[in-house]
C-alpha cells in the first residue's frame, strides 16, 4: 500500500514538468550564487578624499591606500562633500588631509589625518577599518623620516602621523540598525509573493476562476478585489514591524515620514504585482510557492541586505540591479540610518517604480492571454 501511494505521488509530479524543472533548477542556481557570487571580502571600495596639502608626503598616504587594491580613490572639493558622498552611497569611506600636514610633519608634531567610514554595514565597516592600515604601513611611513644634516638622530617621531577614524551614521556599529530595516522588506516580500502568488492559481485549481469571470463583475474589479486585501495586510505589516523596531531596538526615525510612506506604497505595489504575475503563470499552488521562493532567496543574497554589493563579482553583479529588493534596502537604510536626502534617493525610487509598471503590464498581458 505504501508503495502504491509513493507511485501515485511520483506520477503526479511527473504530470507537472514545471514543478520538476523548478526542483532541479533552483538548487543549481543557488549553488552557483553561493559558490561564485557571494564573497565576504569586497574590492574596489569607493573612497572620497580631500588632500589640502598636496605634498610628497600625502601622496605616499594615498598611494599606500590605492596600491593595496582595496580602495578606489576619487577626489572631492570639500570636507563636507566627503560626508555627503558617503551619505548618498556613492562612497563607503573618506579621507581628509589638512593643509598644514607637511608643516607639522617636518616640525615633528605628528599631524592627524581623518578617515571616515560608513557605519551602516558593520561587517563592511570592520573590513574598511582593517584595510585602512595601508595608509600607516611601514612602506608609507619610512618615506617620511628625515635626518638632520648636523645630527644622525631622526627628527620625525616614531609614528610620523596619526590617523583618526570617524564612523558615520552608526557610530556604535549596531547590528540591529543594519539588519532590521532590510528584515521589514523580507517579511513584506514573503507576504506579498506567497499570498498573492497563490491567489489566482487557487481559484483555477478549484475551477472557480471561470465562474467568477462570467459574473457581472469586471475583470479589473476582479483583479483589484483579489489584490486589495494583500495590499492592506502588507502595509499594516510594514508599519507594525517598523513600530516594533522603534520600540524594541531603538531604530532611528526617518529623515521624512512622507518618503517612508511612499517607499512602503511603491514596494508593496511591486511585490503585489509580481505576486500576481507569478499566480498567472503558475499552474498549481506548488509551482507558485517554488517560484516565489526562487525569487526571495536570491533577493536576500544579492541585494546588499546581508552581503555588500562591492563583494559580488562584476560578472554577476548586474543581477543585483534587476532585483527590486536591492533598491528597497538602499532607500530604507538611507532614510532610517543615514538621513539621506530625497535627491540622492530619487534614482532608487524611480527604479523601484519602474518595476511596478513592468509587472503590472506583464500581468495584464498574461491575464488577457489566459482568458483568450
Amino acid at each position: 500500500m505504501i508503495w502504491a501511494i509513493v507511485k501515485k505521488e511520483l506520477l503526479q509530479l511527473r504530470r507537472d514538468p514545471r514543478l520538476v524543472g523548478l526542483i532541479v533548477i533552483m538548487p543549481m542556481v543557488l549553488l552557483v550564487l553561493f559558490g561564485v557570487a557571494l564573497k565576504l571580502e569586497p574590492k574596489d571600495v569607493k573612497m572620497a578624499y580631500l588632500d589640502e596639502d598636496k605634498s610628497f608626503f600625502t601622496n605616499l598616504i594615498k598611494t599606500g591606500l590605492w596600491s593595496d587594491g582595496y580602495f578606489e580613490l576619487y577626489e572631492v572639493e570639500s570636507r563636507q562633500q566627503i560626508i555627503e558622498e558617503i551619505r548618498s552611497g556613492r562612497a563607503k569611506a573618506g579621507l581628509y588631509i589638512a593643509s598644514d600636514f607637511s608643516l607639522k610633519l617636518i616640525e615633528n608634531e605628528q599631524p592627524h589625518i581623518l578617515f571616515y567610514v560608513d557605519g551602516t554595514m558593520p561587517s563592511l565597516t570592520t573590513a574598511m577599518k582593517y584595510n585602512s592600515s595601508a595608509a600607516t604601513a611601514s612602506s608609507v611611513t619610512e618615506g617620511m623620516y628625515f635626518l638632520d644634516a648636523d645630527s644622525p638622530n631622526v627628527v620625525i617621531a616614531a609614528d610620523p602621523f596619526i590617523m583618526d577614524t570617524e564612523i558615520l551614521f552608526n557610530p556604535d556599529e549596531k547590528e540591529t540598525w543594519f539588519f532590521l530595516p532590510g528584515v521589514i522588506g523580507v517579511l513584506i516580500m514573503q507576504i506579498a509573493l506567497i499570498l498573492t502568488g497563490i491567489s489566482v492559481v487557487r481559484e483555477r485549481e478549484k475551477n472557480t476562476l471561470e465562474q467568477l469571470l462570467v459574473t457581472p463583475i469586471s475583470k479589473h474589479a476582479f483583479i483589484l478585489g483579489k489584490l486589495l486585501p494583500y495590499i492592506l495586510i502588507a502595509l499594516l505589516d510594514f508599519y507594525f514591524i517598523l513600530a516594533a523596531g522603534w520600540a524594541l531596538f531603538d531604530l532611528p526615525q526617518p529623515s521624512s515620514h512622507g518618503l517612508l510612506f511612499l517607499l512602503a506604497i511603491i514596494f508593496v505595489a511591486v511585490m503585489i504585482s509580481l505576486g500576481l504575475f507569478i499566480s498567472l503563470i503558475s499552474k498549481s499552488q506548488q509551482q507558485a510557492m517554488f517560484i516565489a521562493i526562487f525569487i526571495i532567496v536570491p533577493s536576500i543574497l544579492l541585494s546588499g541586505f546581508i552581503f555588500p554589493l562591492e563583494a559580488i563579482p562584476e560578472v554577476v553583479r548586474f543581477i543585483s540591479y534587476i532585483i527590486p529588493f536591492t533598491y528597497f534596502v538602499e532607500i530604507i537604510r538611507g532614510l532610517l540610518v543615514k538621513q539621506t536626502l530625497f535627491a540622492d534617493l530619487l534614482p532608487a525610487y524611480a527604479s523601484l517604480s519602474a518595476f511596478v509598471v513592468v509587472f503590472v503590464t506583464a500581468s495584464i498581458l498574461k491575464f488577457r492571454q489566459t482568458l483568450s
